[in-house]
């Protein structure tokens, strides 16, 4: 009798830890099989469309035969000069697009690779609790190890970062920030950027910021690049995407600038793995930086209503949202009586079922996030009241099984 074959994965996947989501996006489906209206509200995945003028533009590029060909993995010229023009008018910071600028497949997929270029095995990340999910998974399918430290915006959280590190041997290797924060939506001010900073060059301690969120800003708020701080280009580099404010989730569309050491290693390894973004969509995209800086603006006010909408019914249903001065997402406690003894995971599948609402439970993103939700802002106002009354006539309705 033949032994079976045994597929012998790579010790990288089992250092991964189990998707938190994957339940929730079972069940979701299954109810949209059976043909439930589940308001979906877990993933900030834009449902706005994407500008006009970019899309006209990917339709003329897209039928040009020249365009057909291979990309170069970095980005093509023109783009990257772009995102250096940005910088300079939006944030006064100057970068050199041949050496300090390189186009992504999204964020997400750079943010990979740069982990996979600057980290191996016996090598450490700072990461803040809670954290977006790739800002843990990326470090471990890099092969090394993340410390976790609550996630804070001010002196005493960099204060709870050396204290940390006080010791340890080798000294880590990465800090990685993501102001506007997500899931939280914490948000910073430029001085923190400076001291960030300081502490990492006494500590030896690269930088990397996602910056994903920070053209979405409400109440007058303007989230600070860490490129914009003096010395940020000595240690670190900034991740940017077009994925939100321009409504590009799908196109795939993101940049690294910053050190140019980290950005050539990022290069290396994009070089080995990818022919870089389809050139019509590049070609798009510099059309899109060029001329959208109004439909930015607006989107960011649609994302402010919309916060308005959600942190009313929240507070009317009883619950009590964090601050929200940017991003696309809403941060909210469950008050104890409403959980009910449940971790937000089970929490948020019973949402499913009683309220037909999808969320993010927070458990997903760090131990630091259990007893809170997100609550993605990707739907209309009126679906998001929806929403919202949904939710508390299924609270309402536990209190009375009670």
């Amino acid at each position: 009798m033949n032994t079976p074959f045994k597929i012998d994965v790579s010790p990288r996947i089992s250092r991964l830890p189990p998707y938190l989501f994957a339940r929730i996006n079972k069940l979701k489906y299954d109810k949209r099989v059976a043909g439930v209206d589940i308001i979906d509200l877990g993933m900030g995945n834009p449902t706005d469309p994407t500008p006009e003028v970019v899309v006209s533009k990917l339709a003329e590029a897209a039928a040009d035969p020249r365009n057909h060909r291979y990309s170069v993995s970095n980005g093509i010229a023109g783009l990257r000069r772009e995102v250096a023009v940005k910088y300079r008018k939006k944030y006064g910071v100057e970068l050199d697009p041949e050496t300090e600028v390189i186009a992504t497949i999204g964020s997400k997929e750079g943010f990979s690779h740069l982990c996979l270029a600057m980290l191996g095995p016996g090598d450490t990340a700072v990461v803040p609790d809670p954290a977006f999910p790739i800002h843990i998974y990326a470090v471990a399918m890099a092969g090394a190890n993340v410390i976790r430290v609550p996630l804070g915006n001010d002196q005493a959280f960099l204060d709870r970062i050396e204290r940390t590190i006080d010791g340890l041997y080798p000294t880590p290797k990465l800090l990685i920030l993501n102001y506007p924060h997500n899931p939280t939506a914490v948000t910073i001010e430029p001085w923190f950027w400076e001291r960030a900073i300081e502490m990492c060059r006494r500590r030896g301690i690269m930088i990397i910021s996602d910056f994903a969120y920070g053209e979405i800003n409400f109440d007058g708020y303007v989230a600070p690049s860490f490129l914009a701080a003096s010395g940020a280009k000595e240690l670190g580099v900034e991740f940017t995407t077009m994925s939100k404010s321009y409504n590009m989730a799908g196109w795939r569309v993101g940049f690294c600038a910053g050190n140019a050491e980290m950005v050539k290693a990022l290069a290396t390894i994009k070089g080995y793995y990818d022919y870089g973004i389809f050139q019509a969509i590049q070609i798009a995209a510099i059309i899109a930086m060029r001329q959208c800086d109004q439909q930015v603006r607006q989107q960011s006010a649609i994302y402010q209503r919309r916060r308005d909408v959600v942190v009313a019914g929240l507070r009317r249903i009883g619950w009590q949202p964090a601050e929200c001065k940017a991003s696309m997402f809403v941060w909210v406690r469950v008050p104890e009586e409403h959980l009910a003894g449940q971790g937000t995971i089970d929490f948020a599948m019973r949402l499913m079922e009683e309220a037909e609402v999808a969320v993010s439970p927070g458990a997903a993103f760090g131990e630091g996030g259990e007893g809170w939700l997100r609550i993605a802002l990707v739907e209309n106002e009126l679906r998001l009241k929806q929403a919202i009354r949904q939710i508390g006539r299924a609270m309402n309705g536990a209190k009375r099984k009670k």
